[in-house]
């Protein structure tokens, strides 16, 4: 059995097979791919097309799921629990959502502005891009499943908490006018037909490639760089078990910049290749997708300072405490 998985999680979702076809082409070509401008012309390409191929298969995937929950029916779904219950299944529904924050957040309004008790919506908000159904599959395919459980369940545990410490500090009155004074449509669901959906879900993986695009190639150049010409001492000085504040700086680093799970796995891929230790990768992962700046800003047009405070708190402490996590147990799930 430990065979079969093993085979499922190297050569179809890590598509170790890609990466020694790549190999043999660039060697037929002259190109030596243990030098370092062979092994990160190797590097990009097959990250690249692996993640393009993994990425069209979970958009049709998780989109093909999406067109069950439109906007009313999720509200409606939400609408019927209550207390720590609605927090969970807000969680739950955001990792059926778009992968990138800024996408959750016009989402986040909607759910708001329709009533729903506010530390709910930002379980949803916390949940949708940190813990997705996609970064699930992707990171069995870097990190191996018992990693990508483990950090899903915890981030899980993030929306949830925050949720619930957002609806306690009763900060209503921290959401912008715009959405308090704005009506919600309850328009009944269309009963779609199956090819209906088909085509939705394809139209959404075309449109999630086009954007995602571009911040793969960087993640993918940037990964490429650290992979083959970055010496490993100098990420393990950095990032390694000599500083302990690894984690806080990986948050932080992750902040200014703007991917979702897509863009940040190359990078993670070769920090973690180069010695730094997995909790200080998945808190950079996490830091990306959750507190890039472009969406602090979003979110800032829909809650105000303090409200906006409290979720970047939260979610920091969260992150830091999972990276922490890992890095302690590190030697037991890898």
């Amino acid at each position: 059995m430990s065979t079969v998985w093993d085979f499922f999680q190297n050569e179809i979702l890590g598509m170790s097979w890609l990466n020694r076809l790549i190999a043999i082409v660039l060697n037929a070509c002259g190109l030596d791919t243990k030098s370092r401008i062979g092994g990160s012309m190797q590097f990009f390409l097959y990250d690249t097309v692996k993640i393009m191929v993994l990425l069209g298969v979970l958009i049709l995937v998780i989109s093909y799921i999406q067109s069950f929950f439109p906007p009313e029916r999720t509200k409606k779904i939400l609408g019927g629990f209550h207390g720590i219950g609605a927090n969970i299944v807000a969680a739950l529904l955001g990792t059926v959502t778009p992968f990138c924050s800024c996408s959750s957040i016009p989402l986040f309004i909607g759910f708001t502005g329709a009533g729903l008790p506010l530390g709910v919506t930002f379980s949803f908000l916390i949940s949708s891009p940190m813990v997705d159904l996609g970064s699930l599959v992707l990171l069995m395919s870097i990190f191996g499943w018992k990693v990508a459980v483990v950090y899903v369940l915890l981030g899980l545990v993030i929306a949830v908490a925050g949720g619930m410490l957002i609806e306690k500090l009763h900060l209503e009155n921290q959401v912008a006018e715009f959405i308090k004074n704005g009506k919600s449509m309850d328009a009944p669901q269309e009963k779609l037909h199956y090819k209906d959906r088909v085509k939705y879900a394809w139209e959404q993986v075309v449109s999630t490639a086009k954007k995602v695009f571009p911040y793969v190639l960087v993640g993918v150049g940037v990964g490429a760089v650290i992979h083959n010409w970055i010496p490993a001492d100098f990420i393990v000085k950095i990032l390694g078990n000599d500083n302990p504040f690894g984690v806080i700086l990986a948050v932080i680093a992750g902040i200014p910049m703007y991917a979702d799970i897509f863009g940040t796995i190359p990078i993670a891929e070769a920090l973690l290749g180069k010695g730094a230790l997995l909790g200080v990768v998945l808190a950079f992962m996490m830091g990306v997708t959750t507190l890039s700046l472009p969406s602090i800003i979003m979110l800032r047009k829909a809650v105000k300072p303090k409200l906006l405070a409290i979720f970047v708190g939260i979610c920091t402490a969260g992150i830091v405490i999972v990276g922490y996590f890992f890095n302690a147990v590190s030697g037991f799930i890898i």
